[in-house]
């Protein structure tokens, strides 16, 4: 995923990744980014500084909270400082504008050939959640979740704090090309808080009557 707000910086980067075998992603809505990269959950994301609404290494901050995938950060500044900040918020690698093509795609096969290749572990509580296999894992514990059920909880995740509606869940199935009927919706989502059950987190799906469903 390329976060770069120039849009042709970005788009010239995608266009050369892309003709080297990568599979880009360019985020063009710089509200949430957050949001957006725990929905893609991309290998490796380039990250500009220099963003609006926040600057790449506040949004560093708030990412490393919430996953551990590769980032390299991307910047025109060239000082101690920046990289030295980047690097202790939990940036992989730090390269300076302009910079070569070969370049970066030698430093993004020397990051993705460093890191654990379980790149897109999330965390809530003491879950581990790796979305990208359907997969959450308590302690030496773990469950493999289906499509639907990846899906549901993944949306969940992303809405933290909120109430979601089973209107939104069924919306979200379908942006997935996932068509299932409300009852379907009820099974799923009974199956996926057994699942959940068996690694003790029995309670982590909470009902709200009439309104829907949030992470407790």
């Amino acid at each position: 995923m390329i976060i770069e707000d120039d849009k042709d910086i970005a788009e010239e980067i995608g266009d050369f990744l892309q003709k080297n075998h990568y599979e880009v992603f360019l985020l063009e809505d710089f509200s949430n980014p957050i949001s957006k990269i725990l929905e893609v959950l991309p290998d490796l994301v380039l990250l500009d500084i220099n963003l609006p609404y926040q600057n790449g290494e506040s949004l560093l901050q708030e990412l490393r909270k919430e996953s551990n995938l590769p980032v390299i950060m991307l910047t025109s500044k060239n000082t101690e400082i920046d990289e030295a900040l980047s690097i202790s918020y939990g940036a992989d690698d730090y390269i300076t504008k302009p910079f070569s093509p070969n370049i970066l795609l030698l430093r993004i096969g020397a990051v993705l050939k460093r890191v654990d290749r379980e790149v897109s572990i999330c965390t809530y509580k003491d879950l581990r959640i790796y979305f990208q296999k359907g997969v959450i894992k308590k302690g030496e514990e773990e469950v493999i979740l289906t499509k639907n059920e990846t899906i549901i909880f993944s949306y969940l995740y992303q809405h933290q704090n909120q109430i979601v509606s089973r209107d939104e869940l069924m919306t979200d199935l379908w942006n997935n090309d996932e068509f299932i009927n409300d009852n379907a919706l009820t099974v799923t989502i009974s199956r996926l808080r057994s699942k959940l059950k068996s690694i003790g987190c029995e309670d982590m799906i909470d009902t709200r009557k009439g309104i829907g469903y949030i992470l407790s």
